[in-house]
């Protein structure tokens, strides 16, 4: 039998795929009732009545219903939409419906009595319970529920209005995201998970074990055991960064990328923190930490123009006009600061000040009083969160701030010293690095350029306390029957990526949650991930 080239826009359902054994299939067809549509309550409520009296169907869940003597009115949701498609039944036809009870509807869909919130609705022809809900015990209602009782529901918040808004602002990210690199001829990659090695060198990390639990206390984490080395001979790791492994494909393709989660072990309760994230890593071939910066800028202010016609903003406003203040949004809303943000980050430029620059405007800020904090700004500890919030403030006035070449002994052993002639002459040296701040959020984005010379990674590595071979040992190691990672120390593979031929290059990463909760007014991250993890908590 000979297959035909179907486009697949146009593939046919498996009713429609005639089966030459059945002679009667077509004339069954035919002969069928039509199908009805069956469209999402955002298309729905984008539709004007026709007037030609064609039925719906709509499927989706009760988030309220008003029981009256003549009638009953139903507010129908699908997550589609932050609004809900009013229905009306006859009461017989609201019996066992309550707040939470998913139903399939089929209707009429006609305008609505004049003076009526929404100007159509859907008159009920018929009613199907999909599946039951007692509405008493239903724990989500259409009331104000703080954030923290919601985080002790992470299975079924996800159906709120707002929670569902975040999911398809999720999507709608990940899909522009693709897009934008696609056609700028990036290779999207799918790094490993397990690694070997602690990228930022931070050392919280979790431990990939193949070991039943094991007891502990409550402080001290337990021991590795032998069948853990056994299983990969050596000891592994939850990554915390894919950018070392990204790095391994920049000598074969110019542009790569990944979108992948990520994994710290860090015992921090903050609004800012938690065990599992997402993020959004690329490497560029390049010599100019300006193009690493410049990518970075265009790809956000791309992405933001895109939700922003998309109408994610106004979503916004009408999901948090319909509850009492959430104390995770605080005044994002009320003071238009989410508009403020957005165009913020549409602006056709960000304001880049280095990290010397930028410890002077914080230090004179002191001395002139117009400011007081909590922690003084040193040059040898890096900014703080309070230091960040006023260098956005101030020089951003609302767009993001880059901040640059930070000093060497605060960053990563994989980062090129900077080349600008003042950093040559200072005593204090630093790297060709940036991260971008984002106000009232602040560090979002880190990047920098890679040292691409053999020597002097292999230098700054020792300097950082890594172990590294050496060339004298290193063909004995190569031809021995034992675990490389074992014998050369977790990071001789990337030095070897420096040994055979390397280019300069740079790279960036972005945290994918921290941006969504920027653009959503969100300021607590575990309020942005479906399913948080986070120090004393893993529900679900």
């Amino acid at each position: 039998m000979k297959w035909r080239s179907i486009r697949l826009s146009h593939w046919p359902s498996r009713s429609a795929i005639p089966n030459h054994n059945n002679p009667c299939q077509h004339t069954r067809r035919h002969n069928s009732t039509p199908r009805i549509s069956t469209p999402n309550i955002a298309t729905i409520l984008t539709t004007e009545p026709t007037g030609d009296r064609q039925s719906i169907r709509v499927a989706g869940s009760v988030r309220t219903i008003r029981k009256q003597k003549h009638r009953s009115f139903l507010e129908l949701g699908d997550g589609s939409t932050t609004h809900s498609l009013q229905a009306v039944l006859e009461p017989h036809q609201a019996d066992g419906l309550g707040t939470g009870t998913s139903i399939e509807i089929t209707g009429l869909w006609q305008p609505a009595p004049i003076g009526k919130e929404q100007k159509n609705e859907l008159k009920v022809e018929n009613i199907r319970i999909l599946g039951r809900a007692d509405a008493e015990k239903y724990p989500i209602q259409k009331k104000y529920h703080s954030a923290e009782y919601l985080r002790n529901l992470p299975h079924l918040r996800l159906r709120t209005p707002h929670n569902a808004l975040l999911a398809r602002m999720r999507s709608e990210c990940d899909f522009c995201f693709a897009k934008y690199f696609r056609d700028r001829h990036f290779v999207r990659l799918q790094p490993p998970i397990i690694t070997s090695s602690d990228c930022e060198g931070a050392g919280e990390v979790f431990t990939v074990s193949s070991n039943p639990p094991a007891a502990s206390t409550k402080d001290d984490v337990a021991p590795l055991q032998d069948n853990d080395a056994a299983f990969f001979r050596d000891p592994k790791f939850l990554t915390v960064s894919s950018q070392l492994h990204l790095e391994a494909f920049v000598n074969e393709h110019q542009k790569v990328w990944t979108l992948s989660p990520t994994f710290r072990a860090e015992r921090s309760d903050t609004p800012r923190h938690v065990s599992e994230f997402w993020m959004l890593e690329a490497e560029i071939r390049t010599e100019s930490l300006q193009e690493v910066m410049d990518l970075v800028e265009d790809m956000i202010r791309s992405l933001t123009l895109h939700l922003y016609g998309s109408g994610f903003t106004e979503e916004l406003i009408h999901v948090r006009r319909g509850s009492n203040p959430p104390d995770t949004i605080g005044d994002a809303y009320h003071s238009g600061l989410l508009d403020q943000r957005w165009q913020g980050l549409m602006r056709s430029s960000w304001p880049r000040i280095t990290y010397r620059n930028a410890m002077k405007r914080l230090q004179d800020a002191i001395e002139s009083k117009e400011v007081k904090f909590q922690y003084q700004p040193l040059w040898a500890t890096g900014l703080q969160l309070e230091h960040e919030k006023y260098l956005a403030a101030t020089v951003g006035n609302g767009s993001p701030v880059f901040v640059t070449d930070y000093p060497n002994e605060i960053k990563p052993f994989y980062m090129l010293p900077s080349t600008m002639k003042a950093e040559k002459l200072s005593e204090h040296k630093t790297v060709a690095c940036f991260d971008l701040l984002l106000p009232g959020m602040c560090e979002v984005v880190g990047g920098s350029l890679r040292e691409h010379r053999l020597q002097s990674l292999t230098q700054a590595m020792r300097d950082h306390g890594l172990n590294v071979s050496d060339e004298s040992t290193l063909s004995v190691v190569k031809n021995a029957d034992v675990s490389p990672s074992a014998e050369k120390g977790n990071l001789d593979w990337y030095v070897d990526l420096r040994r055979y031929g390397s280019v300069p290059h740079g790279g960036f990463g972005l945290g994918f949650d921290r941006l969504l909760g920027y653009l959503a007014g969100i300021s607590n991250i575990k309020d942005v991930i479906p399913w948080p993890r986070y120090y004393g908590r893993c529900d679900c």
